[in-house]
This record gives structure tokens, C-alpha cells and sequence, in this order.
């Protein structure tokens, strides 16, 4: 086995070098990272209904899709990320096995963690890993979060949704009480010396550790860039969805219903009790067929005359609701 540990905190490289080690070689490895600022959406979610828009674009927070399913986790510099990849030798659905390295490991260092439910581990109740995998040909990845010292705060901010209706056929994230594994340890350690406890306990020491060649970290930036960084997969990879706003303006109420796929605007009707001099549905087809993001959507209405549509009603009025 290949045991990595990756230096580099951007979420979009990360995932990417999952995606390469996965696809692109045949060792099996077990890999530690973490990720500054990100959520990252579970394959099957609707990554707009998973987190606080607002919340997200005023931390700067990067959001990203993994290869796997299950819900939407938020990462910061206090969670250590692992990862197990492995040619096929049990079964899939084992969630349990990949899990022991990390609970042994935690209880030597005298935290009492345990394997919970479908795919969690805990501590005295509290989750502090949720864990997803996914399978390749013959090669299953198993990864999982382990948090440490994580700013709650932040998890739950990120993570809570604003006041949106949706209608979807994806996974929504279900809230968890959770812990951080650095208020249970015997002795102080920050987050590089847990990191290095956990592969010292699975590598069975430091020696065998490696990092990623020129070559791999050229690839990984490719794949980083062409895939994980883009719109496209983040978002416009989010099953087909429908939402619908209500808002209040000196010019009327507006209530605004979209069906999105495929992170493109399919339909859209805008109702309310407001005045205007050219007809509603004029609008409602520039909108059609752009992307579902503050960029598209601004460059639409910033290039007609809202006013001709609906009297004191402003672009940020209407761009709220549809977002």
C-alpha cells in the first residue's frame, strides 16, 4: 500500500487528486489532506439547496462536488480528510472494515470512537466522521472526514439553507449533534500531530510516507482545472430541480418558480401584483436556457430595462429570488 500525505489546501486539488489516484493507478493507498474553507456536495445533491448561498459567497467558500454520494460536509483547516483506495477484496457495502484503522488509531491515543449506524463513526454519542464511497472497475474508494478542531460555528452556517422552497430527486444532508476529537484526547496536539498519529498508526510509522511526483501534481492540476474548479460540475451537475421565491417591493409582490437541470434555467414563470409596460413573458424567455448563477443571470437583466417590466422593482430585487 501507498501511504500519501498531501500538503496542498485547496479543495478543488484534493478532490482532484482523489479522482486521479482512483482512476489513474493501480496502488492501493491511504491518503490524508485537508481542505481551507469548502463544502463539498455529495455526487447525487442538488449543491443549491445543500448550503446558505449568502453565507457561502461572504466567507468565500469554495463549494465542490466528490465522486461520492451521501450528504454535504463542511471542511476548514480543523478537519483532517482520509482516504482509503483499494483493489476489489470485500464488499462494497463495508463501511465498517474501511472504518477500523481510524478507530483503532483513536483509541490509542485514548479516544473512545466507534463505528455508528450506516456510515459514521462517534464519540460518546456525537459524530465526528461521516464517511462515502464509491467504486471504480475493480477499485472501491472509501473516504471520510475526521473532525478536530472545526469551527462549529461555521459548519452550521455554511451548511443551513436559506428560506427556499425545492422540489428534487436528491439527497438532502441530515443535521447531526457533532464533536470535535480534540476535546476528547488525554494530551494537547494540534491537527499535523493528529495527522501524523493516524498515519503512523495505519502506515505503522512515517518512513513509508510519500508525496505526490512533478508528474502526478501536473495531472491533478489538469484534472483540477479542466473539472474540479468549474461551474459545470459543482453545480450544473446538480439534478433537476424546482424552486420558488416570494418577495415583497415598493412595486408589488413577485413570486418567482424555476425548474432547473442540469444547472440551466428550463422554465420559469414570474407572477405578482406589479405594473408594467412590456409583457412579463419577454423577460422570462431571455432567462431561459442561461445558467443558474449570479453571472448569467446578472448579464441578462443588466442588459434590459426591468423597469419597462416591473415598476420599482430593481435587478437585486428580482436576482434575489432567483437565486
Amino acid at each position: 500500500m501507498r501511504y500519501i500525505i498531501s500538503e496542498n489546501t485547496d479543495a478543488y486539488f484534493n478532490l482532484a487528486s482523489e479522482e486521479y489516484l482512483l482512476k489513474h493507478t493501480d496502488e492501493e493507498i491511504f491518503y490524508l489532506w485537508r481542505n481551507d474553507n469548502a463544502i463539498i456536495v455529495g455526487k447525487n445533491q442538488n449543491a443549491l439547496s445543500e448550503i446558505n448561498a449568502d453565507y457561502v459567497k461572504e466567507k468565500d467558500i469554495k463549494v465542490v462536488r466528490r465522486l461520492t454520494g451521501g450528504g454535504a460536509v463542511y471542511h476548514d483547516l480543523g478537519n483532517l480528510n482520509y482516504t482509503f483506495i483499494e483493489n476489489k477484496k470485500r464488499n462494497f457495502n463495508d463501511f465498517r472494515g474501511f472504518c477500523e484503522p481510524i478507530t483503532i488509531a483513536l483509541n490509542e491515543m485514548g479516544v473512545e470512537a466507534e463505528f455508528s449506524g450506516r456510515n459514521d463513526m462517534t464519540i460518546e454519542g456525537k459524530k465526528f466522521s461521516g464517511t462515502a464511497q464509491c467504486k471504480y472497475k475493480e477499485r472501491v474508494m472509501h473516504h471520510g472526514t475526521l473532525l478536530f478542531s472545526s469551527v462549529k460555528a461555521d459548519i452550521s452556517g455554511a451548511l443551513k439553507p436559506r428560506d427556499i422552497k425545492f422540489t428534487d430527486k436528491s439527497v438532502k444532508s441530515v443535521s447531526s449533534r457533532i464533536t470535535n476529537i480534540s476535546d476528547h484526547l488525554e494530551e494537547d496536539m494540534d491537527v499535523i500531530e493528529f495527522r501524523n498519529r493516524v498515519m503512523k498508526s495505519v502506515a505503522g510509522g512515517m518512513d513509508q510516507v510519500t508525496t505526490f511526483t512533478e508528474h502526478e501534481v501536473s495531472e491533478i492540476i489538469r484534472l483540477r482545472d479542466e473539472k474540479y474548479a468549474k461551474w459545470e460540475w459543482n453545480y450544473g451537475h446538480s439534478p433537476k430541480f424546482e424552486m420558488t421565491r416570494e418577495g415583497r417591493f415598493p412595486g408589488g409582490t413577485l413570486e418567482v418558480t424555476l425548474e432547473v437541470r442540469k444547472g440551466l434555467i428550463e422554465k420559469i414563470r414570474i407572477y405578482g401584483d406589479f405594473f408594467g409596460t412590456k409583457d412579463i413573458s419577454s423577460l422570462e424567455n431571455e432567462l431561459i436556457g442561461k445558467a443558474h448563477n449570479e453571472e448569467a443571470i446578472s448579464e441578462v437583466l443588466h442588459n434590459l430595462d426591468i423597469q419597462e417590466f416591473m415598476v420599482n422593482i430593481t435587478n437585486e430585487d428580482l436576482l434575489g429570488l432567483l437565486l
